[in-house]
């Protein structure tokens, strides 16, 4: 087998387009997505030991698309925060960083000018970039290839949805002493002859912005700012004082106890595996890391597994019968309040604590993970059926959340809504029948409500505290 042939056979290519690489083509091409960095990327590693091994110089193309569904100028700033240091990255690993918005980011018009060998690109198991990819493949005159970037165990080990996390767990499980390793992070030995190179524009983070056709109903914030050195330095004040208690405080809102990492993953400016060798070699207490790895690894995993192997991972319906046919039962119970999207958008409920967990979001573009689920319950509950409650927890989960439009956020939608992942609850209660409920009351056991509130309320003052959360 040669070095072409063992890249191949790496469980995290797939590939789809068959053939060999053009022996006469210019350079291999990398379409970055999913995997915006450049460092700990397995694509760009995949793309780097390929061009090598053609001697052939490599090309990062980044097309940025202004029409992702249902992202908007607070998702686009964050992402454009991140790539002048992509770019640098990139270039320090000896590969040109080609950046083309729009109106000329599309992958088949730039290959038809730099004529390369191979394409290589990032898996994504959302619906439309899947779509993009298969378009690419019957496009694209060279083989393409794609590659896992952005998991520790590739998701084609999992051929079919799993029924909940207890299930996945044993198969990572065995599978982890393979791919919990660190990343080689090789170099490109082929320089682009400047005359030769693509030409790229500036990134202008202000410009693009004003000129990019995106939607700006919902503002950039300030308290999360884009980028792979600004996702490591959260991970090393994580590490440093926040894992120790991860395991005790993780469900405790009104405290820091959570690396607030999500976005950075989502965007792909941060690599899970990077994240998970740190935790592994933190001094930390070994149940607080057992407790963040189960997150990072499994809970994720499964997550990303519902997504690639469900196409309704969006909707009510994707999921489980019985949690379908509970709710059904249920579907005329009274509700005790009832709410129009509006109303849930603007925090105009009667209950102070949704109403902070809906303002934390749409201030800060996060919203701590204990109280997401539940925020989504209550929409359940004050919603006049389970579809529109699921329809509108997306809707607002996708437009205010900067890690919206994600495996992760469907999941946990899904999760509190539908039941997925999760078990038959007795006894019955109205509206949601056997599906597990939230009260009110128990996040007053759990946590310091009025100090969460308190929280909140500052910060949708424009009070900035830098250790909230």
């Amino acid at each position: 087998m040669n070095a072409l042939e063992q890249l191949q056979a790496n469980p995290r290519v797939t590939i789809r387009k068959t053939g060999s690489p053009k022996t006469e083509g210019r350079c291999v091409v990398y379409w970055m997505q999913r995997a915006q960095r450049g460092v700990d990327n397995p694509a760009l590693d995949v793309a780097i030991a390929a061009a090598n091994q053609l001697q052939k110089p490599l090309a990062v193309f980044f097309g940025l698309h202004p029409k992702y569904p249902n992202a908007n100028l607070r998702h686009y700033a964050f992402l454009i925060e991140g790539l002048a240091e992509t770019k640098r990255r990139v270039e320090e690993r000896g590969a040109a960083f080609i950046f083309r918005p729009f109106p000329n980011h599309d992958l088949i018009r730039f290959c038809e000018e730099v004529k390369p060998a191979l394409v290589i690109g990032d898996e994504n198991p959302m619906r439309e970039p899947e779509g993009w990819r298969r378009a690419a493949t019957e496009k694209l005159r060279v083989p393409f290839w794609t590659v896992d970037a952005d998991v520790i165990v590739p998701t084609r080990f999992f051929e079919k949805e799993e029924y909940a996390a207890r299930t996945i767990r044993p198969k990572i499980h065995r599978l982890l002493p393979v791919f919990f390793q660190p990343l080689e992070n090789p170099k490109a030995r082929f320089k682009w002859f400047s005359a030769d190179l693509p030409t790229s524009q500036p990134i202008d983070e202000a410009r693009l912005l004003a000129e990019l056709p995106v939607g700006r109903s919902v503002q950039p914030v300030s308290h999360f700012k884009g980028g792979t050195s600004a996702g490591l330095d959260l991970l090393k004040k994580f590490i440093a004082s926040g894992l120790k208690s991860y395991d005790t405080a993780r469900n405790q809102p009104h405290l820091p106890g959570t690396s607030s990492l999500s976005a950075y993953l989502h965007f792909g400016q941060i690599s899970p595996l990077t994240i998970a060798l740190a935790v592994r070699e933190a001094d930390a207490p070994q149940p607080a890391k057992d407790a963040y790895l189960e997150e990072l690894i499994v809970r994720r995993e499964v997550a990303i597994n519902f997504v690639a192997r469900n196409p309704q991972y969006d909707r009510l319906a994707g999921c489980h019968g019985w949690a379908l046919k509970t709710l059904d039962e249920h579907r005329l119970d009274p509700r005790p309040y009832l709410y129009t999207e509006s109303q849930f958008e603007n925090a105009e409920t009667h209950d102070d604590l949704w109403n902070a967990a809906q303002m934390e979001m749409v201030t800060t573009g996060r919203m701590h993970g204990y109280l997401r689920m539940y925020w989504a319950k209550k929409i359940l509950e004050w919603s006049p059926s389970p579809e529109e409650a699921f329809d509108i927890a997306v809707r607002l989960n996708d437009r205010y959340e900067l890690d919206g439009r994600d495996p992760n956020g469907y999941t946990g939608i899904a999760w509190a809504i539908g039941a997925k992942h999760d078990r038959p609850w007795a006894p019955q209660r109205p509206i949601f029948g056997m599906v597990r409920f939230m009260a009110r009351s128990g996040c007053e056991r759990k946590f310091d409500v009025k100090a969460y509130s308190r929280r909140v309320e500052m910060l949708s003052k424009g009070i900035e505290q830098k250790s909230l959360f």
